[in-house]
Order: C-alpha cells, then sequence, then structure tokens
C-alpha cells in the first residue's frame, strides 16, 4: 500500500495602518516598493502581503505564527524587509521537511492599485517562494478601516507537502 504525501493547508493574515503622510516611510508590498505611496506602519517594513503569506506557510507547517517568530519581541528583525522574512519563513518550513505547492494571497484596500504590477508581484514572490505565488486585489467597498483609508490588510492561503 502506497502511503500519501503529507498535505497541509495554512491561512495568514496581517493588517497595518498607513504612516503619517510625511514619514517617508517606503510602501512595501509583494516585496515591491511602490513609490508615490505612503508606507504602512510596523516593526519591519509591514508588507501586508509578504507576512500574510508568512503566516499562511508557517501555520502549514506547524511552526507558530509571524509573531511568534519575527515579533516585537524579537529586536534582531526590526526593520526586515518582506523578502527577508518570506526567506527565513521558507527556510524554516523546509528545515520541518515540507515543500510549498503554492500560495494565494488577497490584497484587501483602496491603494496602491495592484493591476498594473499583478504580474511583476506574483514573479518576484513565486520567485522567492520557488513556487507558484497568485495576488489577488480588493476594496471593501468604503467599509471597515480598509475602506476608509485608514491601511491595508493581506490574506493568503498556502498549501505545502511533505514527502513520506
Amino acid at each position: 500500500m502506497e502511503v500519501a504525501p503529507d498535505i497541509r493547508t495554512g491561512i495568514g493574515t496581517d493588517v497595518h495602518a498607513f504612516a503619517a503622510a510625511d514619514s517617508g516611510r517606503p510602501m512595501m508590498l509583494a516585496c515591491l516598493e511602490w513609490p508615490g505611496e505612503v508606507g504602512l506602519e510596523g516593526h519591519s517594513d509591514a508588507d501586508v502581503v509578504a507576512h500574510a503569506c508568512c503566516d499562511a506557510l508557517l501555520a502549514a507547517a506547524g511552526l507558530g505564527d509571524l509573531g511568534t517568530n519575527f515579533g516585537t519581541a524579537r529586536p534582531e528583525w526590526a526593520g526586515a524587509s518582506g523578502e527577508a522574512l518570506l526567506q527565513e519563513t521558507l527556510r524554516m518550513v523546509n528545515a520541518a521537511g515540507f515543500s510549498v505547492i503554492n500560495v494565494s494571497v488577497q490584497v484587501i484596500g483602496n491603494r496602491p492599485r495592484l493591476a498594473d504590477r499583478r504580474a511583476e508581484a506574483e514573479q518576484r514572490l513565486s520567485a522567492i517562494l520557488g513556487a507558484p505565488v497568485s495576488l489577488g486585489a480588493s476594496t471593501s467597498d468604503g467599509l471597515g478601516f480598509t475602506g476608509r483609508g485608514e491601511g491595508v490588510a493581506g490574506i493568503a492561503t498556502a498549501l505545502i507537502y511533505r514527502p513520506h
């Protein structure tokens, strides 16, 4: 009898408020800089796409969450890029014996507009993780903090496997 691979899924979320318009903080989203956009506040670069992907991958592998692994109690991660967090998350997931099948992430917010750079963002994230990443975006029709333009949220689902 053939043993099936260990296939797991994880869900991750991340939310960050916009920084003050005069903060000079760059907008980092999907491991890309978005010139002309006000950045998000956070312990690291506040890349909600990268952070949601990390959370989903960590959850799928049973390795905790973003805050446990990279939170404010870990000063060595202060100011870290979303790419650095994704690379370390991938290292941890691989060290636990898993490989990434794919990740899907949805951005919720009024800005930045992702449509013109969606393919670039998907290629960048896929290259970092070595697996397909799909990116979607939605507004919240003026509802809640994202609808009021106070911040951006990300929700990701990751699928990983460990061969037997």
